[in-house]
């Protein structure tokens, strides 16, 4: 969703060569579905950032249950092993729905230890309908475009504007996409990863799934159990709550780390002068909101806009000096430029952010059922919005194209498991995309795994993104299936890095791994 996340993305390649689809001293035996991985033709990619990058197309079906109709075409990325002992094939996914996976994959082989990474060939990929991906949907181009109506329905008239945007947002869909929506959903993209599986000719694969990955790689290993090597997951989708509640937890979880950046903010109160009371401060930022009600700052940054200007700083703490800063220069000096610029570099939606998002209602209106009487989001809405005012209406408003979506809903995946080998699953205890009751119910639904918890973390998205003592647990379990047993319901601890620091100087960046991961989550969970 972010400009951001799309500029990490959209590295320029270079094609040139092609490569086979099972390197060469792979220790994958040949078997009647490696004949499949003819299909397969890599061509280098690479960029600046992760040269080694291979590309290739798989064709599948839309229809699985139709395997000899209409097919798409999934766009695949590699980064191949060089290691003699090779594990096979490492899928990874960075959630939405919606997210492109391509450059994730030169990210996770990068970020990996050296001799882990080596052994595998990290498969990224763009789920069904997704970015290199054809088609690639865009259901409306520029819906989220500045500026809109206040999320907060605060009047009928307020109300109607923002459910007439939903509902022409579900209807684009459903006349631009009419054949292609009732198989964009969570199963059939799982069916995609077992092609691609056959492809690369493996028996088995491995799987590293962010967020909304996380339900991807557990609904796999339900369908598959006897498919999967390795699993991983970190920040992790409560699959007993998909989507409507998981949505409703969300709020009150944002609404938290919210009021966390207010304490931030008031503890750095020399540097921004907002004071040190937090909830003075909280006070300042809803009086700030109104104005912008009023008069958005730049003609672009409304009431809307400044809650998803703020909302990445739910996902990252990263975030929070340069939405600190934006926030105080606004306040204090009357100067609404840093905001403006906090907006496009944060929450400005591009071309890929209409694909993602396009994906992400596309994938959650079809998974589940959502109630289809306004009445019933709006007492639910205002009922949270009560006790957690930050996201609550603008995630509603988010979500509410499933209201009237054109497509009939799918049951969702229960996805227990006894069948699964050991899975390492991670979850930081205060995320607010993914709650952490998210990471406990799933641990006690897939036997033998293993939850490791950071104590204190607020983050979404936690391993590989700096944090020493997870990323142990990664590499043992990577390198040889060991993982932790604590017996208690966290089998392993690890304390959160410490909050960042104001910036030292205007010319300060973001340019750790971890800001680097979450440019390329994908956005929403």
């Amino acid at each position: 969703m972010r400009k951001r996340a799309a500029a990490l993305c959209g590295a320029a390649v270079v094609v040139a060569g092609t490569f086979t689809a099972v390197p060469a001293g792979a220790s994958t035996p040949q078997t009647a579905e490696t004949q499949q991985a003819a299909k397969l033709t890599w061509k280098k990619c690479g960029t600046a950032d992760y040269p080694t990058l291979q590309c290739a197309s798989l064709k599948v079906p839309l229809d699985h249950a139709n395997p000899y109709g209409q097919r798409i075409t999934l766009a695949l990325s590699r980064v191949p092993h060089t290691a003699k002992k090779y594990q096979g094939p490492l899928l990874v996914n960075p959630g939405g729905p919606g997210g492109s996976g391509l450059t994730l994959a030169g990210f996770v082989a990068s970020s990996l230890p050296k001799a882990v990474a080596a052994q595998y060939d990290v498969i990224g990929f763009d789920p069904r309908g997704v970015g290199a991906s054809k088609p690639a949907l865009d259901c409306k181009p520029g819906y989220f475009n500045p500026v809109r109506p206040d999320s907060v329905p605060s009047t009928p008239a307020i109300e109607k504007a923002n459910l007439s945007r939903a509902k022409s947002f579900a209807a684009a869909c459903g006349k631009k996409y009419a054949s292609v929506l009732p198989y964009i959903d969570t199963v059939s993209a799982v069916r995609d990863m077992d092609s691609i599986r056959k492809a690369l000719g493996a028996k088995k694969i491995n799987y590293f799934g962010y967020s909304y990955g996380t339900y991807l790689g557990a609904v796999y290993g339900k369908l598959y159990p006897d498919r999967v090597r390795r699993l991983v997951l970190d920040s992790i989708v409560d699959p007993t709550g998909v989507w409507y509640d998981d949505n409703l937890a969300q709020d009150y979880a944002f609404n938290d780390r919210h009021r966390a950046f207010m304490a931030w903010v008031a503890k750095y109160d020399a540097t921004y002068k907002l004071g040190t009371d937090p909830e003075k401060i909280e006070a300042t930022w809803y009086a700030m909101r109104a104005a912008l009600a009023k008069k958005p700052a730049g003609g672009t940054v409304g009431a809307s806009e400044l809650e998803d200007t703020f909302l990445p700083g739910g996902y990252y703490n990263g975030y929070w000096p340069y939405l600190a800063e934006a926030f105080a220069a606004y306040v204090n000096d009357k100067n609404a430029e840093p905001l403006v610029e906090a907006y496009e570099n944060f929450a400005a939606v591009d071309a890929s952010g209409d694909n993602g998002y396009s994906i992400y209602t596309s994938v959650q209106c079809r998974d589940a059922s959502w109630p289809r009487d306004w009445n019933q989001w709006r007492k639910d809405n205002w009922a949270v919005y009560e006790k957690a005012p930050f996201m609550t209406w603008s995630n509603a408003w988010y979500n509410a194209p499933c209201a009237f979506w054109p497509t009939d809903s799918l049951q969702p995946v229960n996805v227990a498991n006894g069948k699964l080998p050991p899975a390492l699953l991670f979850q930081a205890t205060d995320d607010a995309a993914t709650p952490y009751q998210g990471g406990a119910t799933v641990h006690h639904m897939l036997a033998r795994s293993s939850l490791v918890v950071e104590e204190g973390g607020g983050n979404h998205g936690i391993s590989l993104s700096g944090n020493a003592c997870l990323d142990k647990y990664l590499a043992a379990y990577l390198t040889d299936g060991t993982v932790p047993r604590g017996g208690g319901e966290a089998d392993a601890v690890c304390q959160a890095l410490p909050d960042p620091e104001p910036l030292a100087s205007k010319a300060a960046s973001t340019s750790s791994r971890g800001s680097t991961l979450h440019g390329l989550l994908g956005f929403r969970g």
